[in-house]
């Protein structure tokens, strides 16, 4: 006897949700079941959304943040300090610094990290984009706000190395323990970071 499977329109729409990442194989059968069993799925206008997201959303040619224009909301506005470049490994590396509000300047994601491993190179990166707008622009200060694993920590010091030659000052985001978090659920190096970084109580 054979065995009973889903319709192959659902077994498509399985294999296409499970490329998606975070979504396994239950997962990606739940949402197709979902979208066809809920009264309120609204299957059309997912597929919608999308496709117009597809079709639509570009990088920056600025920055390399989301926009449907030319440049980003963030790369337009004229409110923004001019003297402040904030380097980002992903674009979506930059709403996370945006919402803390702490941060009024600009931004310039690279597009990843050097991972020889991974072969990821600096030409595969956004860097020289970021050498012509520091070399075209009015930066005084550099932050670069890198992850701090080991491939962060080679891109970080890859990028000083070049930001020497300009009259730029060249900073890094501090490392050292979350809010909320206890010392004994730190790494050796985090708690070294947070002694280094250390700040005088008023």
């Amino acid at each position: 006897m054979k065995r009973a499977e889903y319709p192959e329109a659902i077994r498509d729409l399985v294999a296409q949700l499970k490329r998606m990442p975070g979504i396994g194989p239950r997962s990606a059968e739940r949402i197709a079941l979902w979208m066809v069993g809920a009264r309120n799925a609204r299957p059309a206008e997912i597929g919608a959304a999308i496709l117009a997201v597809a079709q639509t959303v570009r990088p920056c040619s600025q920055c390399g943040f989301f926009t449907v224009d030319a440049t980003c909301e963030i790369c337009r506005d004229t409110a923004r300090s001019a003297e402040l470049l904030c380097v980002v490994e992903q674009a979506t590396d930059i709403l996370p610094l945006e919402r803390t509000g702490a941060f009024r300047g600009f931004y310039h994601a690279l597009g990843g990290r050097i991972s020889p491993l991974d072969h990821i190179g600096p030409e595969d990166l956004r860097i020289d984009a970021l050498l012509r707008r520091i070399r075209d622009g009015a930066f005084a200060e550099v932050i670069l706000a890198l992850g701090a694993d080991v491939e962060g920590e080679a891109t970080a010091n890859y990028l000083a190395g070049l930001l020497r030659e300009f009259p730029v000052q060249v900073t890094r985001i501090a490392q050292g323990l979350p809010a909320g978090g206890g010392l004994e659920h730190a790494d050796e190096l985090t708690l070294s970071r947070a002694l280094s970084g250390r700040v005088r109580l008023p």
